[in-house]
């Protein structure tokens, strides 16, 4: 009989790229731990043991192999599609909940004790959130030090570490390298094809350059239109040709404002190009995870394709457009209050509704970034605010102050942690919210995979054309996010 064991050990005969970041294996007799796709030597299997995380192997006692950077792979899309308090604790760690709140902050937004969430962790993930939270302050000092010149106490409390003593010792137990050896082996800096912009003033760096990896096929062509599309002037722009733009924002931060710039790579090649400028370097994390989530970088686009190329009417949509992204959020509370303002509008007159919004009540920068001039507004500020001006009747402008006000008082959460099934009861409950604005919010500001939105007139038409059955929709799931981003774009 084939066990899961047996097929992870195939994966790694196979280099199988698809499987990076899903699990991660570890060898008995160099003490090392890789990602599946590791073009080093294939170890014989009685050596070889498999863990869910780089955590778990670490704790296990292996170093990260230099070779594949085993740390830096796409995070796996098991943590995006679970709504248990596993799935929960996973994406709030990876947002750096951790090193801010600590346990007890992790278990309160949970709604469990540490030492209940502690337990769960370590039964299905082999490590407990500190030491999930070690290997990432691990990674994020590793980036810092091969692509700025900041000095390594810098970087050690930038990347969450209490003291520089423990980062050293990090260092050490995670790569077998002191942070000066670790920066001496910085890789070349090939060069990048992303035409980013000048440095915006008024920020702690002149930008942290990172490669966003994700899984091949990956059409971010279309979440590059879709940004495009939908881009309000002063909090975000996208510039350049189709096949070579930047899409650039105004992010808000723990540590202060940020600006964001990724750029296009047309056919994928494994990653996206991106820089990052922050007012506060321990935002490097959280910043990360952010563009990471409005990309849909982690998404499995092999096991999308499987089960909607299964189909007969999805699969020519399928193969059309290989590695289709759902868009999601770097901001979900601006995501919720976007989705609702453009509610029976043109994407047109929701732009031009939202800009209004920015420029009344969005928290300018102290220095201008090119186009970037604002914040987008606050829940709090938009609570307390008439919203006239906007060509909005009184009932529309009501029910954005209420959303708003749910969000500023924390009865609606759209954390990345938040409970996405209680946060959809909980928007259906407010005034002026219907099922499909709940349904978009669900998708699109909390990264829900499987939201058949079949009541939209976009997907209604696109059944319409690809000759598919509403019916059928159950056997779309857990990917039914991704069957409606086919159906709504479908030609």
């Amino acid at each position: 009989m084939t066990t899961v064991e047996d097929s992870r050990y195939e994966a790694v005969r196979s280099r199988d790229a698809r499987f990076d970041g899903v699990f991660f294996f570890a060898v008995a007799t160099t003490g090392i731990y890789c990602r599946p796709s590791c073009p080093a030597l294939t170890p014989k299997r009685v050596n070889v043991s498999f863990y869910r995380t780089a955590a778990a192997a670490q704790s296990a006692g292996y170093r990260a192999c230099r070779r594949c950077r085993p740390d830096a792979v796409p995070g796996s899309p098991e943590w995006n599609t679970r709504a248990d308090v596993v799935g929960r604790a996973m994406r709030l760690i990876g947002d750096g909940i951790v090193d801010r709140e600590g346990v007890s902050g992790l278990a309160g937004r949970l709604g469990y004790s540490p030492r209940q969430v502690q337990r769960q962790l370590n039964a299905e993930v082999g490590a407990g959130p500190i030491a999930l939270a070690r290997a990432q302050r691990g990674h994020t000092a590793r980036v810092l030090l091969q692509t700025t010149d900041l000095q390594a106490a810098e970087i050690a409390f930038a990347a969450g570490f209490a003291s520089v003593r423990q980062f050293n010792d990090t260092m050490r137990a995670i790569y077998a390298a002191t942070p000066t050896e670790l920066r001496a082996a910085r890789p070349a800096r090939p060069g990048r094809t992303a035409r980013f912009g000048p440095v915006p003033d008024g920020y702690g760096t002149a930008g942290v350059p990172l490669r966003l990896a994700h899984r091949s096929p990956c059409a971010t062509e279309d979440v590059f239109d879709h940004l495009a599309l939908h881009a309000l002037a002063g909090i975000e722009e996208v510039t350049g040709v189709r096949g070579a733009r930047v899409h650039r924002r105004t992010l808000r931060l723990p540590g202060g404002p940020a600006v964001v710039e990724v750029g296009e790579r047309p056919g994928g090649q494994g990653w996206l190009e991106c820089r990052l400028h922050l007012t506060d370097l321990r935002d490097l994390t959280a910043a990360t995870q952010r563009v990471r989530r409005l990309f849909d970088l982690d998404a499995d686009p092999g096991a999308v394709a499987e089960r909607l190329g299964a189909d007969p009417a999805l699969a020519p949509l399928v193969a059309a457009r290989p590695g289709l992204r759902v868009p999601g959020s770097a901001d979900p509370e601006e995501t919720a209050v976007r989705m609702l303002l453009a509610r029976r509008l043109t994407p047109a007159a929701a732009r031009r509704r939202g800009e209004v919004l920015v420029a009344a009540l969005g928290q300018p920068l102290c220095r201008a970034a090119g186009g970037l001039t604002h914040l987008f507004p606050t829940a709090a500020a938009l609570a307390e605010a008439p919203l006239d001006g906007l060509g909005l009747p009184e009932e529309r402008r009501a029910a954005l102050r209420t959303l708003a006000g749910a969000l500023a008082d924390g009865s609606v959460r759209l954390d990345p942690g938040a409970d996405r099934a209680e946060a959809a009861r909980r928007l259906l409950a407010l005034p002026g919210i219907g099922a499909r604005t709940a349904a978009r919010i669900r998708t699109h500001a909390l990264g829900d995979p499987d939201v058949p939105l079949l009541q939209d007139p976009e997907v209604r038409a696109g059944l319409r054309r690809a000759g598919a059955d509403p019916a059928a929709a159950e056997r779309w799931r857990p990917w039914s996010s991704y069957a409606m981003r086919y159906l709504r774009t479908a030609p």
